[in-house]
């Protein structure tokens, strides 16, 4: 369906053109493997265009991701911010495990030992 039609009220963006980039593919390898002419795919990563619901799980199929990787009502975040975020969050745990391993273990007193 076009945006003009339907208006600005419910968008639809996508990554198919950084997904395409990502793989090194052109308009034509993804037209050919969904079945829609090179226009169709540039219409769509402009954002001139919008799927149908045959259409997007056709485009999800060949980048093996889910619909709402691929495609969303509000605008995405650039996917560089999104994974240094998530790979820091998951990095912090491990630098402090990673910098307690370095730390003298504190004293700890033997209970068979007579106190001094």
């Amino acid at each position: 369906m076009s945006p003009v039609r339907r208006g600005g009220t419910f968008p639809i963006h996508n990554r198919i053109g950084v997904l395409r980039a990502e793989r090194q593919m052109s308009r034509a390898q993804l037209a050919a493997l969904i079945d829609v002419n090179p226009q169709t795919v540039g219409a769509l990563e402009r954002g001139d265009h919008y799927p149908s619901l045959d259409l997007a799980f056709r485009i999800c199929e060949v980048f093996d991701l889910p619909v709402e990787a691929v495609f969303s009502r509000e605008p995405f975040a650039p996917l560089s911010t999104e994974l240094y975020r998530k790979n820091t969050e998951l990095e912090e745990p491990v630098h402090a495990e990673r910098r307690d391993r370095h730390r003298p273990l504190p004293a700890v007193p033997d209970p068979a030992l007579p106190e001094e």
